[in-house]
């Protein structure tokens, strides 16, 4: 045998099953009530424009796992308010995501 695997020992305790069962309910409605988690910008970089489209002005630039507020959307466009730059504008939804929190029941 070249090498062992040391498994922890699980202690029996005895719990009656309701507190566990409010335990879930209750972390389940507080995971279900936090607010959303913000977009983050998943390419190298995303061109923050002044109307949602490809043609339009830059105004700015966010670079990757940078993260911001989308205020609205049109389509495939996200239209954000950067709290770090004070920059606003639209930015392909191609190229960001929303980080998402998982709650488990």
């Amino acid at each position: 045998m070249l090498g062992a695997l040391a498994l922890p020992v699980l202690s029996a305790t005895t719990a009656s099953a309701a507190p566990a069962a409010n335990t879930a309910t209750t972390a389940r409605a507080s995971c279900n009530s936090r607010p959303p988690l913000p977009y983050a910008v998943h390419t190298k970089a995303v061109t923050i424009r002044s109307k949602a489209s490809t043609k339009s002005t830059a105004v700015g630039v966010l670079y990757r796992s940078h993260r911001f507020t989308v205020a609205k959307k049109s389509g495939n466009w996200l239209y954000i308010k950067d709290k770090t730059t004070g920059v606003k504008g639209w930015v392909s939804g191609t190229y960001v995501y929303r980080d998402v929190r998982m709650c488990l029941s």
